[in-house]
């Protein structure tokens, strides 16, 4: 028995001394202490021994035992500090360091321009309202004035959901919400994303921002809109800019009119965002159609107004120099990071 104690005790200690990790020694502790451990197999053969010699060789077992569980704790001990130093180091923090610059996220370019252009008409009495991205035939067309044989309303120029719901192809659908829930006098501007079935092309997508504008008032004229487009040109270019104002037909307005700019990309030297042209054009307007105010709940024959709508797109592209409406949407960083 003196014999086993000693052969399990060397084995023990060179065993002991191969170990590398803490789950080593977790292993060698069950090997030798666990129920059907070296020590355990000990006590048992006990019973084999003669009756003068269990008390010496009991003690032989349990010292055996106290020494090889006192010399698993050093080691698990002496891991742990290890582990410990390790883990410090890894997790130190060299506060001499640079700090990492951290990417700080901006406005998209279209957004940024809308704010600047709501600012501008908010500075000038215009308040905020907002229209319906899905709305019906009447608040599109027909409440202003399209006739039904109107090019605007076939399939191709228009997205219809079903025979009465569409996706709204101008701002426009908000005026007769305006007007028939409020009384004059009425300035507003109403931002938002409109949708037309067109050809995607430098100048044209099927989807944009527009912000539409609308005054109603007594014996507000055409002047008044002149002087409200020259005004808002002036401090969105933060210069007098060239502009031109053109008859033109609106079902909406009547007398209507648009409104160029000469073209900042190309000094109006011809390029292919002004259709070589040197103009391009950013919005249109006009008096109010006394029919729409009817609509509205309006009085003709008291009131009066005008009305006009931007494209957001048209608008950057003159401001920024951008030469090509797709690049709004392709979320290109090489573009978007120049903003």
């Amino acid at each position: 028995m003196q014999d086993k104690v000693t052969s399990i005790r060397h084995t023990f200690q060179d065993e002991l001394s191969t170990v590398k990790t803490a789950k080593d020694i977790e292993n060698l502790k069950m090997k030798y202490l666990g129920k059907k451990g070296s020590i355990q197999s000990l006590m048992l053969s006990l019973r084999d021994s003669p009756l003068d010699q269990r008390p010496q060789l009991g003690k032989l077992i349990n010292d055996l035992k106290e020494e090889i569980t006192h010399l698993c704790e050093e080691a698990l001990l002496t891991f742990s500090q290890v582990e410990q130093r390790e883990q410090i180091e890894a997790e130190k923090i060299d506060v001499t360091l640079p700090g990492k610059s951290q990417f700080i996220g901006r406005k998209h370019p279209i957004q940024r321009m809308l704010d600047e252009i709501i600012d501008i008409f908010s500075s000038m009495g215009f308040t905020v309202q907002y229209g319906p991205d899905i709305d019906n035939d009447y608040y599109n067309f027909e409440g202003l004035n399209y006739p039904q044989d109107h090019p605007a309303r076939d399939m191709q120029d228009t997205y219809y959901i079903n025979s009465e719901y569409l996706l709204r192809s101008q701002t426009s659908n908000t005026q007769l919400r305006v007007m028939e829930n409020y009384k004059p006098p009425i300035r507003i501007i109403a931002p938002g994303t409109v949708y037309r079935n067109e050809t995607i092309s430098a100048r044209s997508h099927v989807f944009f921002h527009q912000i539409e504008g609308l005054y109603i008032d007594k014996k507000v004229t055409f002047a008044d809109l002149l002087g409200t487009m020259n005004e808002f040109l002036c401090k969105l270019f933060h210069a007098n800019v060239e502009t031109r104002f053109r008859p033109s037909f609106f079902p909406f307005t009547e007398p209507g009119m648009e409104v160029d700019v000469a073209c900042t990309h190309c000094k109006k030297a011809g390029c292919r965002l002004c259709k070589q042209s040197g103009w391009l054009e950013i919005l249109g307007s006009g008096m109010v159609h006394p029919q729409v105010l009817l609509n509205g709940g309006i009085d003709p024959e008291e009131y009066s107004g005008y009305a006009w709508g931007l494209g957001i797109e048209r608008i950057a592209m003159l401001f920024y120099g951008v030469n090509d409406i797709r690049f709004f949407t392709e979320n290109d960083q090489r573009f978007l990071n120049q903003f």
